[in-house]
């Protein structure tokens, strides 16, 4: 079966045909982030209008890129939530069209489950077989550290479409800490591929920032806003000279990079250990990461895990991700009515 999905929950859009819910045969991408550039953020009224610009365009790029057409599509998927609401509404309309014109399943899908099965793509589902071949699939029970710009949580699935989350952020998301600290140091938007790039010729114990809700108490949630409120305070008494490019700014940012990955590796190893899950999956755009990605396969190498880190073109938002949950969900017969609407807040 080949499925067409589309992906609009913030500002890419992004259309892909997924085959057998496991081969990418198309994934475009129409990124808008040099528009969003000069505000320092996304902008949601401008995000909405641009994705109503290049939706049709970009469906048309993932069809010829497939090499097929709307006559061999078996099913159309769609993000709807959580996200910007007009940004879902442009993706899920034009979804709905399709799937009714067509008169094929409409599968309305969950942004964040869609980052779950990126790494299913990346490894096909286990099967006993291919475990014997020395295949690498992804077994469950598993692990998600979903980490993004608007969400930070700890998912065990136990099964396609059995979650449970352990743990989620108290406040700011680990991408948006991220973003904030990016801004305030002048650096630009998006904050996290500066940041881990600047990380990387400065220090990262040069600055004790603090790691927050590490206690047993606060089990496995998180807390990034009183890291970036730290960094204000630090650059404030160090003065202006911590705004150049120089040792004091490469510290600074190695020092907070180094804080918020400690807080997600150890609240996710010491998860892993009290469920007794032996497998780990990261997701989300912050997945990126380049320190994020090492300190948490080497952690799982140390502890006998397997850690599935998604290829770069789908840490981001991409329908590719969508498409795949979306097959799962066909499978279990999880089909969405046309009437579905988008939910700004949805929860996994």
């Amino acid at each position: 079966m080949k499925i067409l999905a589309v992906e609009t929950s913030c500002d890419e859009t992004s259309a892909a045909v997924i085959e057998d819910g496991k081969e990418i045969l198309s994934n475009i991408i129409s990124s808008q982030i040099e528009f969003h550039k000069k505000y320092g953020g996304i902008v949601p009224e401008v995000a909405s209008r641009k994705h109503i610009e290049v939706i049709s365009a970009v469906v048309d790029d993932a069809l010829e890129e497939a090499k097929t057409g709307f006559k061999d599509i078996g099913a159309v998927a769609v993000t709807y939530g959580p996200g910007l609401v007009g940004s879902l509404l442009v993706g899920l309309c034009y979804a709905k069209a399709v799937a009714y014109s067509l008169d094929v399943p409409f599968i309305g899908v969950n942004h964040l489950e869609g980052h779950l099965y990126a790494n299913f793509l990346n490894s096909p589902p286990f099967s006993p077989s291919l475990n014997k071949r020395g295949g690498r699939g992804v077994s469950f029970p598993l692990l998600n550290l979903i980490v993004s710009g608007g969400h930070t949580q700890l998912v065990l699935m136990k099964d396609h479409g059995t979650y449970e989350t352990l743990g989620r952020t108290r406040d700011d998301a680990a991408g948006e800490a991220y973003d904030k600290v990016a801004r305030f140091l002048g650096l630009g938007f998006p904050g996290g591929p500066v940041i881990d790039k600047l990380a990387k010729k400065g220090n990262p114990k040069a600055i004790e920032f603090p790691r927050a809700m590490m206690g047993k108490e606060y089990g496995y949630d998180f807390s990034f806003s009183g890291i970036k409120t730290a960094v204000v305070y630090h650059v404030k008494k160090l003065g202006t000279e911590t705004f150049s490019p120089g040792p004091k700014l490469f510290d600074v940012a190695a020092s907070f990079q180094d804080a918020v990955v400690d807080m997600l590796v150890i609240k996710t190893m010491k998860a892993a250990k009290d469920k007794g899950v032996r497998e780990i999956a990261l997701a989300g755009g912050v997945s990126a990461n380049s320190e994020l990605r090492k300190r948490l396969s080497e952690e799982g190498k140390k502890k006998g895990l397997k850690v599935h880190v998604p290829p770069m073109k789908l840490c981001t938002d991409n329908a590719a991700m969508i498409g795949c949950a979306a097959y799962h969900q066909l499978k279990r017969g999880i089909k969405s009515d046309l009437n579905l609407a988008p939910v700004a807040n949805l929860k996994i």
